[in-house]
Order: structure tokens, then sequence, then C-alpha cells
């Protein structure tokens, strides 16, 4: 096997301590690799005015697959207002690192897998018609696709008059024409055919290789008719052409939602663009326990960087012994030892992390469904290293 060499970034809050955990994870399956710490997050915005230092571009660009953690976000006037005061007014912008890492390398291929654990307390259930409950066994893995769409970033609050030109020129602005500019707040969905092939064509091949037989389109074509449209468009070109065998589901983004309250286990592949992409992950993971186990790969075709889909949390960083769930984590480094190859480790992290909790001997204070506070571990809940702890006693027996 090959030696790789992991760029690890843990960034703020609650990252310091879950990435450690992955990182004994991988440990104990013997993967084989090296660690590289980066630099992240909030602390090198307020210093440094970048959330996302070259050094640590030039280490992803180097190594190639990256373990990141989490990042502290805010609204622009409270990034400005925390920026070092000899570095305000000389031209600084606050960008989200993990979306400027996605664009810089491409990273457009997002894949996050919501599994639903047998044995976990907060799985979603469901009334049947003759009053017993049930609980649907959900498998989703949801392809957003990472880079354009509502996140591409192009807006502008008071568009220059270039830009209001153009807006001018189309006859549905009208109703906007005279609206004044500190007043006019303009973002721009941008989708690309070559984009869009790329993250279909994931969907399907991943839907082929697991033996699924549909992949649902998941966008709003009747309302956002060029954007939804294309993607809509080449979904059926490519199932046409490439993939006959298996099936193409359409289903607008709000009936998504919908069906997901009704029947979750159905869509097994769904595939999306950036925002709708964004929406229905957190939608799903909030079915299988929460972000505590919604992990999510970022896949370009050179770099690679695996990540838990929740926050910083600071109001929890500070606690000692840390109390929150690490298993989102965990399963992002079991999704990043899969995508160099390593089948095997990975499925061992997946087996041990479904063990402990279809065993419910240990469980964080989530999965209890307490509030996050200091006094959980009283109260009966794990703290962090209690759940690796765990896992890891699975991978060993």
């Amino acid at each position: 096997m090959t030696r790789h060499t992991v760029v690890t970034m843990p960034g703020d809050g609650i990252g310091n301590q879950v990435v450690p955990e992955a990182l004994r994870v991988l440990k104990a399956v013997s993967f084989d690799a090296d660690y590289v710490h980066a630099d992240i997050g909030w602390e090198f915005w307020r210093n440094e005015g970048n959330g996302l230092p070259a050094r640590t571009i030039d280490l992803l660009t180097k190594h190639k697959l990256g373990l990141f953690g989490a990042i502290t976000s805010k609204p622009k006037k409270d990034a400005e207002a925390e920026l070092d005061p000899k570095l305000r007014n000389k031209g600084y912008v606050y960008y989200s690192p993990i979306v400027t890492m996605r664009q810089r390398f491409n990273l457009d291929i997002c894949v996050r897998p919501c599994v639903g654990f047998a044995g976990n307390p907060l799985n979603y259930i469901r009334k049947r018609p003759d009053g017993v409950f049930e609980e649907p066994q959900i498998n989703t893995t949801i392809f957003r696709q990472n880079t354009e769409g509502m996140y591409c970033g192009v807006e502008w609050t008071n568009p220059p008059d270039n830009v209001r030109a153009a807006l001018n020129s189309h006859p549905r602005f009208d109703a906007f024409a005279n609206v004044p500019g500190r007043d006019l707040a303009v973002s721009v969905r941008i989708i690309t055919r070559s984009a869009a092939e790329r993250i279909i064509t994931a969907a399907f091949e991943f839907a082929k290789r697991k033996g699924f037989k549909a992949v649902t389109i998941c966008e709003k074509p009747n309302v956002v008719r060029e954007t939804s449209g294309m993607m809509e468009e080449v979904a059926k070109e490519i199932q046409a052409s490439k993939f006959p065998d298996i099936q193409l589901w359409r289903n607008n983004i709000d009936a998504q939602l919908m069906w997901l309250n009704k029947n979750p286990e159905t869509f097994n592949v769904i595939v999306a663009s950036n925002l709708f992409g964004d929406i229905l992950s957190d939608a799903f993971a909030g079915l299988v326990g929460g972000l505590g186990f919604a992990a999510s790969g970022n896949i370009g075709d050179e770099v690679a960087v695996f990540e838990p889909t929740h926050g910083s949390a600071p109001k929890y960083a500070a606690l000692n012994p840390p109390i929150v769930n690490p298993i989102a984590t965990i399963l992002a480094a079991a999704m990043l030892v899969e995508h160099v190859g390593e089948y095997d480790k990975s499925k061992m992290i997946w087996d041990a992390v479904a063990a402990v909790v279809r065993e419910g001997k240990v469980r964080t204070y989530d999965m209890l469904r307490l509030t996050g506070g200091t006094k959980v571990l009283e109260q009966g809940a794990a703290s962090t290293p209690q759940m690796t702890d765990a896992i890891l006693r699975k991978l060993k027996g």
C-alpha cells in the first residue's frame, strides 16, 4: 500500500477535540500515513486577514489529502470588527475557508452519506396505520455539486453600474428597476454543464457500484428554469446514454423534503446542486442522528478533503473533558481511507461504529437527548474520548 501524508486541519472550537479522536481510530486500523498539521480558521482571519493561509494551500497542493475539523464563520460586519486593528481598512475580506478550499482545488464532488445505525435512539421512526411504530433502515448518500450554484460567491449589495445595466436588460427585472442600490442585494446562481455532468456521473457510478436501482435528481426546474433545468437535462442525458439500467427519479426540492418524512428509506442516491444538496444532507442527517453522525467528502481530480458537517460549537470547546460526539469525524476519516482504496480498513471503522451504536452501552450526550453542558457526564453521557475508546475496543475485538 502507498504511504500517504494527510494534512490535518482541526480549525476552530470542537474541531480541535474531534480530529485527534479520528486519528486514534486511523492508527488502530493501521492506516499507513504521516500527518501534517495545517493552520485554518478564525484565529488566522483575525491575526492575518486570511482564514485559509497560503501555507495551508501549499500543504494541500503537495499532499493531496486533508482531514478537516470545523471553523467559525461570522457575518461580514462581525468579521470586520474582529480583525486585528492593524489590518482594518486594508481591503481584507472574510471568505469561508472551506468554500475557498473547494473552489481553489475544484473539490466539486461532495459526497455525504446518511446512514441510520441500528440501535441509535436518534433514528427516525414512524407510526403505521395499525398503531405500531417502525424504524425504516435509511441508507442514503447525497451527491452535492460543491463549487457552483448559490455558493459560487458572485454577489453584490448595491451592484455596480455595469451589473445593474445587465440586470435591467432582463424584462423580469422591471419590478426592481427603481430600487435604490443600497437597498438591493443580488446573488447569482451559476450552473455549468461540465460541472453538472461530473456530479451526476459520480452519483450514477456510485449507484452502480453499490447496486442501487435509482438515482434521484432533486432540483426545482418548474421555477428555477435555467439552472435547475440544466441539471435535470444533463441527468436525463447521462442516464440514457451511460446508465440505462439505473432508473432516474426526479423530485422538486420541496416535494423531496415532504417525502423525506414519509418514506426516506426509498432514496438511496440523491444528486443536487449546491444549496439544495446542502439542505438535503442536513435534513437526512436529522433522520439518522443529527450532525454528530454526518460526514462529508470534498473530492476533486487531485485533492480531496474530508470533514464532519457540524460547526465549531464554541460553547462546548472549553469543556474538559470534552463531551461532543466524535463519530462524524471518525466516519469522515473512514471515507478518506476508502477514497485512497483501502476499502477493508474503511469497512472496519464503519462496522466498529455500528457495533458500538447497536450495543448502546456508550452514548454521548446528543444520543441521550440531553442538553449539552458540564453536567451531562453525571447524567450518564460518555465523553468524547470515551466514545472513541468504545470504538477502539470493537476494532480490537
